[in-house]
């Protein structure tokens, strides 16, 4: 299992728009094979970072995810949404593996 965090800067004035974007990959993402944990939006600190993450069975389904998504009558929506908002100045992507499982239970403090 992989996990794709995109940190995103985004236009501190344009909050509402990244707000929508994230609401419409929450419909999409799931429909296109990917297990969406969810996007994040500034509350409190910085004003211009937001992040989205996601997990995959490996970069071969992220592949065929992406085209998917690119194929998608809500996802095509949301690229032209954003393209012509200009609401991201910038989006970075990693995909990382869990390394520190099994996790100990949680104790009651």
């Amino acid at each position: 299992m992989i996990t794709c965090f995109i940190k995103y800067e985004i236009d501190p004035f344009r909050k509402d728009a990244f707000e929508t974007y994230a609401r419409n990959w929450g419909q999409a993402i799931p429909q296109c094979g990917a297990d969406l944990i969810g996007y994040f939006t500034p509350h409190e600190g910085s004003a211009t970072t937001a992040y989205g993450v996601y997990t995959l069975p490996s970069l071969a389904a992220y592949e065929q995810y992406k085209q998917r998504l690119a194929e998608h009558p809500l996802g095509r929506e949301n690229y032209d949404f954003a393209k012509a908002e200009r609401f991201i100045t910038r989006e970075d992507r990693i995909f990382l593996k869990l390394a520190s499982g099994p996790h100990a239970p949680l104790k009651p403090y």
